[in-house]
């Protein structure tokens, strides 16, 4: 759970650098498909140094293509879309990715149905839309099914990224990331938005805290899907546009509201509960017998 809001933390901070570059002419696809690079890069680096195989079992291959294409569908998606609606509207629509994946998480994995856990997703859903405060006007379709495109691609990384849980992490960051590639690669090529390395220096500053900020949330979120199940997860990361409002009100001066307040509080006490749950649920420790009995 731990590494879920450090993920969803530093998410949130991508979340409003990819905003500010957006501004100066830096789309999502184009900044999906440059921060893949340095992953790999990182990723080798680590490798090497480490000297780690990035041998992938054959029988993970299938779910690790799901789960590389899902995570691209999510950034070239979610970040496209508030080219068409207020980023407060993007972000509710994305966040019904919590109550997907609960009302799937019965069908898809052992889980039984949960009403607890459905009622907390939907306490932090509705937290999430009191601390975007979703402007309802413009709203466009195309916008829409974006998010909404987002949210679902979410919701399906949550489940691959969970069945890959046994895999070592470096190889499934480096070839996840190398199947990332040529999906970014042709979502550019189909909406005519590749632009030259050189576009970055537009915002140098804000393409920087984005990749940043991507690197360390992806590689943290890997990690705690490695360590939760779907669900939980899932409400974790309820927290993200709590942080990104959090970040955006120090970075940008933008004011935080009594509304919004209200909705982070909802989020935290989400998430308390979501975490209290899950420590009622693990079974209790066996308890060794004693000499003689």
């Amino acid at each position: 759970m731990a590494l879920a809001l450090v993920s969803a933390a530093a998410l949130g901070a991508n979340i409003v650098s990819a905003q500010i570059a957006g501004r100066a002419g830096i789309s999502g696809p184009l900044m999906v498909f440059y921060r893949v690079f340095v992953m790999l890069a990182l990723v080798g680096l680590a490798a090497l140094a480490w000297r780690t195989s990035l041998a992938l079992p054959r029988k993970r291959w299938g779910t690790l293509v799901v789960f590389a294409v899902s995570t691209a569908l999510v950034g070239c998606c979610y970040l496209s879309s508030v080219a068409f609606l207020p980023v407060t509207v993007a972000a509710v629509v994305f966040y019904t990715f919590p109550v997907l994946i609960v009302l799937a998480e019965p069908l898809l994995t052992p889980a039984r149905f949960s009403a607890d856990r459905l009622a907390v997703a939907l306490i932090g859903f509705l937290g999430v839309a009191m601390v975007v405060g979703p402007d309802l006007h413009g709203l466009d379709p195309v916008g829409l099914a974006l998010a909404f495109a987002a949210s679902l691609a979410a919701a399906t990384q949550f489940f691959s990224g969970a069945a890959l849980g046994d895999t070592p992490i470096l190889p499934k960051l480096f070839w996840s990331h190398l199947l990332i590639l040529p999906v970014t690669l042709a979502i550019l090529s189909v909406t005519g938005g590749m632009l030259p390395p050189g576009a970055l220096l537009l915002a140098p500053l804000a393409v920087a805290v984005t990749i940043g900020g991507y690197v360390l949330g992806f590689a943290f979120q890997v990690m705690a899907l490695a360590r939760l199940a779907p669900g939980p997860a899932g409400l974790a990361f309820c927290a993200e546009p709590v942080f990104a409002v959090a970040i955006a009100a120090l970075v940008l001066g933008e004011r935080i509201g009594g509304l919004q307040y209200g909705g982070g509080l909802m989020v935290i006490a989400a998430i308390v509960t979501n975490v209290i749950l899950e420590q009622k649920r693990r079974p209790a420790p066996a308890v060794a017998a004693a000499p003689g009995s």
